[in-house]
């Protein structure tokens, strides 16, 4: 069906004739183009103005709550390893990407000999940093896992914080990690309260101590 379009030739402008003169000029002219030439040229003589890094020899700083390549954790006070070897981040990977082997070490406890990740199928979701109960695995700024076969397995060596490096290792912030006020939501035992009443009974003591010992210094004094 074929459309028709009314002309209401009694329609007004809207525009006065300054108005009129200042688009025509425009359009003759271009200026927007010009304004923009300008615009660009002054952001690019402006000195340390660059939007872009040089990488790889500059990477660019991540935030913490970025998921990026796994870490293992350490005690930073005793050196040994954070992980218990309790095969949470195992069951709960949805890529089926973890792969955990235990044994049992010469102190009988619970030893992980083996651990690794395929980073070809891992999507990085951060349910095993999530789940992790004593913190040990945790999400990395390392971002750089391109290699050439698909199947690009992270070894325990691979991930799991030199000894030498120890120095370095910070409490991680990011995914799995404790909330700043996650000691306001500890219940607090019985013990705490013995604890608290132990303390401020020595607090009372010394402060009576310290009266005492005014008072005589005092008393010397007057003497």
């Amino acid at each position: 069906m074929k459309k028709y379009y009314v002309v209401d030739e009694k329609r007004k402008l809207i525009l006065t004739p300054y108005e009129k003169f200042i688009r025509s000029v425009k359009r003759c002219l271009n200026t927007d183009l010009i304004s923009g030439l300008a615009f660009i040229i002054n952001e690019t003589l402006k000195r340390g103005n660059s939007a872009t890094i040089k990488y790889p020899m500059e990477k660019i700083k991540l935030d913490n709550r970025y998921r990026a390549v796994h870490r293992l954790q350490r005690f930073i006070e005793s050196e040994n390893e954070r992980c218990i070897g309790c095969g949470l981040c195992e069951k709960i990977c949805i890529s089926n990407c973890i792969r955990m082997e235990t044994k049992l070490g010469d102190d009988g406890r619970k030893l992980v000999s083996n651990y690794s990740i395929n980073l070809g199928r891992c999507i990085y979701c951060g349910f095993c940093a999530e789940v992790c109960p004593e913190l040990a695995i945790v999400h990395g700024v390392e971002y750089e896992n391109a290699a050439e076969q698909r199947s690009y397995f992270a070894h325990k060596k691979d991930i799991l914080t030199p000894i030498d490096n120890l120095i370095n290792q910070v409490e991680f912030e990011g995914a799995g990690s404790l909330r700043a006020d996650a000691d306001d939501f500890v219940k607090v035992t019985p013990n705490y309260y013995d604890v608290m009443k132990a303390r401020e009974s020595e607090a009372s003591i010394s402060n009576s101590s310290d009266t005492k010992e005014d008072k005589t210094n005092k008393e010397a004094k007057d003497v």
